[in-house]
């Protein structure tokens, strides 16, 4: 199997609206086959079609959202082996102050369940290159694990940094030491401190993509020193949203509504999306924190202002697209595609 090519929020949300236009079900229902134990507070499960028919295609760093009781909705990683198109696997960490979505999956879902998970979203794609540097912190190594899968199966050199509270929380050790061509740094916190990250970030390599994912201190640290690296050369994807700044800035502005012409005031205290919503329009989300990707919208014109923690640099530059959900304008005005 190749390397996927470059493929942007925008190719992978058009591909999802299509999918959810199309005769394809947009929401699988899938069994439970196989449930194990990771790690301490870490389980895995697999999931398949009843009937044991082929699941849709996907590549490495795509996630699918659960809906679990209470109209719980959560998003998890798919992490195991997408030439496997017969079950998926997601690994799911019990949180400490789980409202709900990891202690039911922990304590109360078993083999045989049946649960609702939409297709596969990926805002995390691999892109060709000659060496992958992988880091990857706790639960973050789900999405991780599925790429050096692929890596390695194509024969690609590849080296991973992987930290974590104990050796015991770590999940997939066993497996990743598995897999061929990598060099693998396993760093529990409690025997190695934090992750030593100016031994593998102190200086660009030529040909080389670093992918990050893991708490948010982990990513703002691997920011901070990739900053001055060339564009496109560092991908990272959070589990929450960043911190960086306020989602909601000070500022009403105006949206029109391309294909009618309707103009609508956005409140400073109101996100884009809410106006939406409220002036009847249908606005496919998911997060609503500027994670998942599923509510871009494409811009014509106006000067944004991006929330969010999905698109990348080259995305944002072209300032033709924003997650409403979070994003905003910076002038006074913007026309959408809507």
């Amino acid at each position: 199997m190749g390397v996927p090519t470059v493929r942007s929020v925008r190719a992978a949300t058009a591909e999802a609206f299509s999918s959810s236009c199309s005769a394809e079900p947009a929401i699988l229902d899938l069994s439970v086959v196989a449930k194990r134990a990771e790690a301490q507070g870490v389980v895995s499960l697999d999931l398949a079609l009843p009937d044991g028919e082929l699941l849709p295609a996907w590549l490495p760093g795509a996630h699918i959202d659960v809906m679990l009781p209470d109209n719980v909705v959560r998003q998890y990683s798919l992490c195991g082996d997408c030439r496997n198109n017969r079950a998926w696997t997601i690994a799911v960490l019990r949180e400490t102050a789980s409202r709900g979505g990891s202690r039911y999956i922990h304590d109360h879902l078993a083999v045989g369940d049946r649960m609702q998970v939409s297709r596969p979203r990926n805002n995390f794609r691999l892109v060709d290159a000659e060496h992958y540097l992988f880091i990857a912190g706790g639960i973050g190594i789900t999405p991780i694990l599925a790429m050096a899968r692929q890596i390695a199966a194509q024969g690609k050199p590849w080296t991973l940094v992987y930290g974590g509270r104990t050796r015991g929380a770590m999940a997939f050790i066993d497996t990743l030491r598995a897999l061929r061509g990598g060099q693998i740094h396993i760093c529990p916190q409690d025997e190695c401190g934090l992750l030593d990250l100016p031994r593998f970030l102190d200086r660009h390599e030529d040909g080389t993509k670093v992918y990050c994912c893991g708490p948010e201190a982990l990513i703002d640290a691997v920011e901070k020193r990739c900053s001055d690296w060339p564009i496109g050369t560092l991908h990272r994807e959070r589990f929450a949203p960043s911190t960086k700044g306020a989602a909601l800035p000070k500022g009403a502005f105006e949206v029109e509504l391309a294909r009618s012409g309707r103009r609508l005031v956005v409140p400073p205290d109101t996100s884009l999306l809410m106006v939406l919503e409220e002036a009847g329009y249908t606005i496919t989300n998911s997060c609503r924190a500027g994670i998942c990707g599923t509510c871009f919208i494409r811009v014509l014109s106006g000067e944004l202002e991006h929330n969010d923690d999905v698109l990348s640099d080259a995305e944002r530059e072209a300032g033709d697209g924003l997650l409403v959900c979070v994003s905003r304008a910076k002038s006074g005005l913007l026309v959408l595609d809507l």
